[in-house]
Formats: C-alpha cells, sequence, structure tokens
C-alpha cells in the first residue's frame, strides 16, 4: 500500500486545488524520512515565491543548487521525484487523509517533545508547556475558508439571506422572543448573576430542555462535580425534588430514566475539569476524543463557568490584569463557538458593586469588561425576595446581537428551584414589570425619590 507522504508529494506536484487547501497546514517536520522532508520543502518554497505549481525538472535544479545533500543522496531524491506521477483521486478523500496524517504526526511529535520536556532535556520550555504542547496538537485541523469575495460570492449571500439559520432553541417563551427563535452556532452567550441566584440552575435547564429536542449536549463543569450537575438535571428531568432523588427505588429511577431516553434521539455528556485548570486548548480535545471514542459530536456546550476557565495564552500564574485574562477566556471561548460550529453557553459572576446595586448593568460584569464585548448575548438573572416569594426570577437584557434589545429589555420567568426548573409565568407577571426607563418615582408625600427595584439582590 502506498504511504500517505508519497500520495502527499504526488498530488502537491500535479494538483493545484490540493495544494493551495494543504500547504498552509503542512510542516515538513511532519515528513519522517529526509528525502520526502527535502521535497517538500523545494515545493513549499517555490509556491511560496512564484505561487503556482512546480515541475519535476525545477525540483531537481532546485534541489542540485543545496549544500545540505550528497550526491549520494541527490540521486536517491531525483528517484523518488521521478516516481511522482499524476494519479488522480478524490479530493475530499484526499484532504480527509490529509488532515488525518497531519494530526497523527503532530500528535508524535507533541509526545515525543513532551518526554524531552518531562526528562528536562530542553532549557527552552518548562514542563507545565506539556499540557498546551499536547492540546494543539490534538485541535490540527484544516481551515480552508479564507473569507467572502463580496463582488464575487454575491449568489451564496443572496442564498443565505433566504435560507433558515439553525438556531437552538429555548422552552421559554420571552426567552424566544428575545433571540429570535434561539442561539445561533458560533456565538458565546453569557448569564450575569451572583452566588446562589440561579446561574448553573439555568443552565441546567437549558442543558436538559436541548437534550429533550433531540440535540447532543455538551455540559463541562469546573464548580460541582459531575454527579453533582447529573442530579440537577435529574430533578428536571425526572419531575422531583432533588432532595428526594435518594428516597427513589432504583427500579423506579431506571424506569424514569428509560423514559427519557425514549423521548429523546439525543445525549448529554457532563465533564469535570478542576477549578481553573482546563482552557479551550484542553475543550477541542475533548470534543477530538469524544468524536473518536464515543462518536459524539455536540450541538451545544455548556460552560459552568467562564470565570473559572484557564486561558491557553496566558499561565496560570502569570503577571497579567483579570480584565486581560478574562477577555482572553472569552475570546478562547467563542473562537472555539465558531470552529466547532455552536452555540456556547456560559455564566459570570456580578463584581461585589452589582451584589449591593439597585439595578445591574454591563459595568456589574466581575473583573472584565471585556467580557461583555466579546459575547454575543449577554443577560442578568436578578432576584428579590418579592419574587422569591412569587417563585420568580427577573431577567434583564445585557447585550443581544440578535435582536433589538429595548424589546422586552426585562421580563420575568417562574422559578423551581427544588425541581432545577424554569418555567414561562402568566402574561400578568410581565405587565407588572416597571418598563427600563422608569428607574425612579417620585413620592410627594415624602418628597423625596424611592428606587424602583430597590430590593435586588444579585
Amino acid at each position: 500500500m502506498e504511504k500517505v507522504e508519497f500520495l502527499i508529494l504526488r498530488n502537491l506536484l500535479h494538483n493545484e486545488e490540493y495544494l493551495r487547501k494543504v500547504v498552509p497546514f503542512l510542516k515538513s517536520e511532519y515528513f519522517e524520512d529526509e528525502k520526502q522532508k527535502i521535497v517538500y520543502q523545494e515545493i513549499a518554497s517555490f509556491v511560496e515565491e512564484y505561487n503556482e505549481l512546480t515541475t519535476k525538472e525545477v525540483l531537481c535544479i532546485e534541489i542540485e543548487k543545496r549544500k545540505d545533500i550528497t550526491d549520494s543522496m541527490f540521486k536517491d531524491i531525483t528517484s523518488l521525484i521521478d516516481e511522482l506521477d499524476n494519479s488522480p483521486a478524490d479530493l475530499q478523500w484526499l484532504l480527509d487523509t490529509t488532515e488525518k496524517w497531519c494530526r497523527d504526526r503532530a500528535i508524535y511529535l507533541a509526545l515525543i517533545e513532551s518526554i524531552s520536556l518531562a526528562d528536562g532535556k530542553d532549557d527552552t520550555k518548562g514542563r507545565d508547556a506539556i499540557p498546551s504542547i499536547l492540546s494543539d496538537a490534538l485541535a490540527v485541523s484544516f481551515d480552508n475558508h479564507v473569507g467572502h469575495d463580496y463582488l464575487i460570492d454575491y449568489e451564496e449571500r443572496y442564498e443565505s439571506y433566504h435560507r433558515k439559520e439553525d438556531k437552538i432553541p429555548f422552552d421559554l417563551e420571552f426567552f424566544d422572543k428575545v433571540t429570535k427563535g434561539g442561539l445561533p452556532n458560533k456565538t458565546l452567550n453569557i448569564a450575569l448573576a451572583g452566588t446562589g441566584v440561579g446561574k448553573s440552575l439555568f443552565m441546567c435547564h437549558f442543558a436538559s430542555s436541548v437534550l429533550l429536542q433531540g440535540k447532543n449536549v455538551l455540559y463541562i463543569t469546573m464548580e460541582m462535580a459531575e454527579e453533582k450537575i447529573a442530579e440537577r438535571i435529574d430533578a428536571n428531568l425526572l419531575n422531583i425534588n432533588i432532595q428526594d432523588i435518594t428516597d427513589l427505588p432504583m427500579s423506579m429511577f431506571e424506569s424514569k430514566v428509560t423514559d427519557i431516553s425514549k423521548k429523546t434521539q439525543g445525549s448529554l455528556i457532563i465533564k469535570e475539569y478542576p477549578t481553573a485548570a482546563a482552557h479551550s486548548g484542553h475543550f477541542k480535545g475533548l470534543l477530538n476524543e469524544l468524536a473518536l471514542k464515543k462518536s459524539f459530536r455536540p450541538d451545544i456546550i455548556f460552560i459552568d463557568y467562564l470565570n473559572i476557565c484557564a486561558s491557553s495564552r496566558y499561565r496560570a500564574g502569570s503577571n497579567v490584569n483579570s480584565y486581560s485574562y478574562i477577555k482572553a477566556i472569552a475570546e478562547e471561548l467563542r473562537g472555539l463557538a465558531v470552529e466547532a460550529n455552536l452555540p456556547i453557553v456560559s455564566a459570570t459572576q456580578t463584581t461585589r458593586s452589582g451584589f449591593a446595586s439597585s439595578d445591574v448593568d454591563l459595568t456589574d460584569t466581575s473583573e472584565s469588561f471585556g467580557l461583555p464585548a466579546t459575547a454575543d448575548l449577554m443577560f442578568a438573572l436578578i432576584s428579590t425576595e418579592e419574587l422569591e416569594t412569587l417563585n420568580q426570577i427577573l431577567v434583564k437584557q445585557l447585550k443581544n446581537r440578535y435582536n433589538d434589545p429595548t424589546i422586552h429589555k426585562r421580563f420575568v420567568v417562574g422559578i423551581d428551584r427544588a425541581k432545577m426548573r424554569l418555567y414561562d409565568c402568566e402574561q400578568k407577571a410581565q405587565e407588572d414589570i416597571i418598563d427600563n426607563t422608569e428607574q425612579t418615582e417620585y413620592d410627594e408625600d415624602k418628597s423625596k425619590f424611592k428606587k424602583s427595584f430597590g430590593d435586588f439582590k444579585f
């Protein structure tokens, strides 16, 4: 059977479309055989300088000029070049095969480098670089899209205007309204709230809802154990108080879970990482691993929660301000959403002032104002004693790239904390919400202003 390396060199010499798609991602170190490595180097050098296919004759002339090869090696290389005849093959198969070979070689070389680092044989890098090296290798993939040509790609653009966009819908009326039908792919969506208000509850509820839609869900947790997240989802899907789950007989528990599995074609994977120990590179590696081992490709990813992720750009404990660090995490997660072509849902804490504020705004985002600048959708979850009595939670839009954020700026949803569920409220509850413009009202008897939402906690 013909080796992949030979197949690659043959098509680099004869197939221009293949060459232009793969050259940006190939590296000479991927070629184990020295003769093949030299041939690739000369092909890549010619393309870089002249932007067109080379020929066997040109290759031989250029290689003959090299000072790093012997006469014997030159003879072997020219013999190799002579064997590189034109043998057409399916382009997509070639691309897929080349991409897999590149990834396999990258992983192999990363392992060799990691072993060298572990043994202390490399003075330029420390052992803490190993996870990043391995995750970069696992993430190797071809991205052949170079952008939209406005004047040429008008037909594709016109069709896109009339194509129904893939979205992950909510099972809550007003969330669906403000997002025009749900969350699109390639987006980062953030819930802002204080401790105990309902960030994880919101994500667990939405994850449960998406699963019942027949879609694949990946839930990444860095705050709670996998079992605790699963327990919350159990309460939601089994429609049982969370404190009563342990009292269920095994037979009944199994029966309820089996009933759920019959209602959906989707799957839910919950993956736990230690706090601040995982970044987008680890998540890319996880996606690759799930695809290979379980044939699982998520339709949406939940990350609980953003502030306790790590950054692939900055080392843990590095001297970098919180603005840059959190902004980097947000940008990396949004980059992951784009690369994986799916929506990512996460959460963040309010600042200290946000906890005590009578209202919450973008400036109350914990640690970084760069976070709302990166997010596509951002909303606050707000609780008061009065709302808790009514089993409700207030939602305030902070940023919305999907719709006009002034439409339904504020709305309430019902909350059942025992069953980890959210639900739609009656219209009367929405009508009771004070308009966003009405921040204060005048009390003539006391001759002073009293603030609306004055008892809010975040």
